[in-house]
């Protein structure tokens, strides 16, 4: 367990798999059933973070959940492949809003990925132990817990190593449905779906009390995949992701968002003017002081110049505060697409490197990738609406903490994470909890955009 004062809400959203989700085969029996396992796994986990569970634990806690109930495509609700096999991937993946501290779980290994998975009961709990099991050397001693430092891990071998770390297995019966079994006769012989059931990864993103994230995914992959197929679960960056990333602001703006292009216009004319000699005439007369006075943040220069060793666009701000951003996301769809855009990754870097402003929160960010019109539809190019390429969801947790320059924490109260999701097919099961105007929390389950009718 984590330890230190809390300082955050714990915050959490699910999914239950995005595609080609239609009111028209999707009946209220079934609406129902669904609902009903996301709102008992949600309130569960709910329950497992506000009694003190890390992110890590709760995240897994909800996905073993979904892996036992055959509605969902993972464990024993797995698709089939054409050749009627099953084959099981899953994810997990940490970071921390926090100062870096060695001592949390996943601090240093921050993500596991394993694939290939035939016959153990809860992949998720395999990736939880691929990413916790350290596996190096001390003074030439192996160390004991049998781990290793790899990202991702592959079958038959990690079935090995789970039988080594006590894992729970299951025989080839536990697995086969006659629902996923039907729906793998009709997609080999090219029928339409009577109903709609969950396609695609599911998944959970978890804050804890004390500013950890972790998400959690875990799949059967696509109907009928062809067998040895990896998709984008158990693949860094394509199917989830976690990263953390310290800012520097002021307590009166912020030098990444307007003060930007005044720091980059400063770059700009000290590069001219330390080359106007190789400039031709029509530029060279237009040459700029070597230093060109940059106000500082919130200020306007009065002398109209700065000390020659102080470069103009390294503005000093005013008490300096630390600000570290932390964000953890999972991907539901069509693996192969998330895998083509690095679906999770570019949705961070969106917002860990973009100009300031334009994406400024990480719904932004989701959207761009996940959203109508975004990266994902547009990596399908013409075959958008015939094959199910570049369909699918995102969703994620945004947590942010700031301290003074003294290392203080400002503001004291506890601190929320902002949930996030977005995407650009028919539906996509998600359940998550929210605080209404009044600040009351309420449960949220759905799987269109608006309610089911």
């Amino acid at each position: 367990m984590p330890a230190g004062a809390a300082s955050f809400k714990p915050t959490l959203i699910l999914h239950g798999g995005a595609g080609n989700l239609k009111r028209s085969t999707l009946p209220p029996d079934l609406y129902a059933a669904y609902h009903a396992s996301l709102q008992s796994y949600l309130r569960s986990t709910y329950a497992l973070l506000n009694n003190g569970s890390s992110a890590l634990d709760a995240a897994v806690h909800a996905v073993s959940l979904m892996e036992d109930d055959e509605l969902f495509n993972c464990g024993r609700g797995s698709v089939f492949t054409t050749a009627g096999t099953i084959e099981m991937e899953a994810s997990v993946m940490v970071t921390s809003v926090q100062e870096p501290d060695e001592s949390r779980e996943g601090a240093v290994k921050r993500g596991a990925g394993v694939m290939g998975v035939r016959n153990v009961r809860h992949p998720i709990r395999l990736a939880r132990e691929s990413l916790l099991r350290t596996g190096y050397t001390v003074d030439g001693q192996r160390n004991s817990d049998g781990g290793s430092l790899h990202s991702q891990l592959v079958g038959p071998h990690v079935e090995t190593l789970a039988r080594d770390w006590g894992l729970e297995f299951k025989p080839d019966e536990w697995f086969w449905t006659q629902r996923r079994w039907d729906e793998h006769i009709r997609g080999l012989k090219g029928e339409a779906e009577p109903i709609s059931m969950s396609q695609g990864t599911v998944g959970c993103v978890c804050l804890d009390q004390w500013g950890n994230l972790a998400v959690a995914t875990s799949t059967g992959g696509m109907t009928n995949k062809l067998p040895g197929r990896i998709g984008d679960t158990p693949t860094l960056g394509a199917g989830f992701w976690a990263e953390a990333w310290d800012e520097m602001v002021s307590d009166s703006a912020s030098v990444g968002s307007s003060q930007y292009p005044a720091l980059v216009g400063g770059i700009i004319e000290e590069a001219k003017a330390y080359l106007a000699d190789c400039l031709p005439p029509f530029l060279r007369e237009s040459r700029p002081p070597a230093y060109t006075a940059l106000p500082t943040i919130g200020q306007t220069s009065q002398s109209g110049s700065i000390p020659e060793k102080q470069s103009p666009y390294q503005v000093p701000p005013s008490k300096p505060q630390h600000t570290r951003r932390a964000i953890a996301v999972s991907g539901t769809g069509n693996g192969d697409s998330f895998l083509r855009v690095a679906a999770a990754r570019t949705a961070a870097a969106m917002l860990r490197f973009s100009a300031p402003g334009r994406y400024s929160t990480l719904a932004d960010a989701v959207t761009a990738v996940a959203g109508p019109g975004g990266e994902l539809q547009r990596s399908a190019g013409q075959r958008w609406n015939i094959t199910g390429e570049g369909e699918g969801g995102i969703i994620g947790i945004e947590a942010v903490s700031t301290w003074a320059s003294n290392a203080s924490i400002l503001n004291e109260q506890l601190r929320r994470g902002r949930v996030v999701f977005d995407f650009n097919s028919g539906g996509m099961w998600r359940a998550y909890v929210e605080e209404d105007v009044n600040g009351k929390e309420k449960e949220v389950i759905m799987v269109f955009r608006e309610e089911y009718q």
